[in-house]
């Protein structure tokens, strides 16, 4: 088996890139999945077992999905084939699976690698579990979706999902250190430089291997920041407006408003402004989050958030972003409380369970006669005539027992609502003993 460098010299690697003269020749040289291919890990053990199962790789671009499953054939000795769900239909998924077949018979086995296989339908993700279940193919499927979303039950439950991980600066250092290696020179780049190439990859191998590439066809003696930003381009993030990164950024977003720190939370959001996401949108999420997560804690965090809406409304963009993020520090700094929403969950709730009750009649207006005879407003107390105004009448239905689901916490505002509560509830108490 070659080495990774073998080839660095031949004519062969003539206008071919870095980040694919760099591809590794065996599972050993692949770095930033050690989770899945040291030690006990789950590739490991199937590989030293001398068999594989199908897989779908879970994971960000660049990270390897493709050269790992290119690998894992070469290591158990099956055919490899490669198809793409952008560029295939039923035509391309039933001439591999012949292939397959006649590979099977000439006592070859096939390892089917399908790049962003979440982009079939439902139905050709079922055309592959005749395949899988007989052992025509070993199904190695690639994604960056959550594969719980994106593929069907039926085939998940026939694969193995293994995630892999972004690069960290460790792991893109290394490559950095190969790149070097292979160019026989050091990159020309100052230590700031490096750090900010590493940063600009955003996690994606594929894509740091092609700035460090351009770094050395730049003629540059030495870059420092400033340089490096005129050579390379900045990696567009990550981010997809209706997929899973949208939902695990806005989820960020708000369990970060709820820890109250407001710093997570203005990382966050300003992430999401970077992948484009819409600033109504976020403005939105703020406006419940002041009912869900803070309520009657601060009043005022709902007329906050409101008001950064309208304001970008107002200004539009880039002005109105800031009305928004100043939404974004108050919620986060104000006290919360969730005992509003709790509250309102259990009223549903005995809404559901109590069904048709009447109000009782003393609290019913009575505008006819018969309705006067019936007993409609009788004895009723109206509460600014009663001393320090507060009847203690009964406004549940009379089938019913009191019930409490409003509980304030001891934080913000509702510190007082729960002074005003207790001392309601001992009124009650005394007028009721009477």
């Amino acid at each position: 088996m070659s080495s990774l460098f073998d080839q660095s010299g031949d004519n062969k690697d003539v206008g071919r890139p870095l980040a694919d003269r760099l591809r590794p020749a065996s599972l050993n040289e692949v770095v930033g999945q050690d989770h899945l291919l040291k030690g006990e890990a789950p590739l490991r053990r199937m590989l030293e077992a001398d068999w594989l199962a199908s897989i779908i790789f879970w994971g960000p671009p660049g990270c390897g999905k493709t050269t790992i499953a290119r690998l894992l054939a070469q290591e158990v000795d099956l055919h490899f084939e490669q198809i793409s769900a952008v560029f295939s239909g039923v035509a391309d998924l039933r001439k591999a699976f012949e292939a397959a077949k006649i590979r099977r018979q000439d006592g070859k086995r096939t390892l089917l690698f399908v790049d962003e296989i979440h982009r079939f339908n439902r139905a050709q993700q079922d055309g592959f579990l005749p395949y899988v279940e007989d052992g025509t193919i070993t199904l190695v499927g690639a994604t960056t979706e959550n594969p719980s979303f994106e593929l069907n039950g039926a085939l998940l439950s026939r694969c193995q999902v293994l995630v892999l991980e972004r690069h960290d600066t460790d792991s893109l250092t290394a490559l950095l250190m190969r790149a070097e290696e292979l160019e026989g020179k050091s990159a020309p780049l100052t230590d700031d430089a490096k750090e900010a190439l590493v940063h600009l990859a955003d996690g994606d191998g594929r894509f740091f291997l092609n700035m460090v590439e351009a770094v050395f066809r730049s003629g540059e003696a030495v870059l420092d920041v400033d340089g490096l930003s005129k050579v390379i381009s900045k990696r567009a993030p990550a981010y997809d407006k209706d997929r899973d990164g949208h939902y695990n950024l806005i989820s960020a977003l708000h369990k970060s408003l709820r820890g109250s720190d407001v710093d997570a939370a203005l990382y966050w959001f300003s992430r999401m402004l970077d992948g484009g996401e819409d600033p109504l949108y976020l403005a939105r999420r703020l406006v419940r989050f002041a009912v869900e997560d803070i309520g009657m804690a601060d009043p005022n965090a709902l007329v906050q958030a409101n008001a950064a809406k309208e304001a970008f409304q107002f200004l539009g963009s880039p002005e109105g972003e800031l009305a928004i993020a100043q939404s974004v520090i108050y919620l986060a700094t104000a006290p919360k409380s969730n005992a509003g929403y709790a509250a309102y969950k259990l009223s549903r709730a005995a809404a559901r369970k109590y069904g048709s009750h009447m109000p009782p009649k003393h609290i019913l207006n009575a505008p006819t006669g018969m309705m006067k005879d019936m007993g409609y407003g009788a004895d009723y107390a109206y509460d600014h005539n009663s001393e320090d105004g507060f009847s203690g009448q009964n406004y549940f239905p009379e089938e019913m027992a009191r019930e409490n689901y409003y509980v304030p916490v001891e934080r913000g505002f509702e510190r007082e609502i729960q002074k005003r509560l207790e001392y309601w509830s001992r009124l009650r108490a005394k007028k009721q003993a009477k």
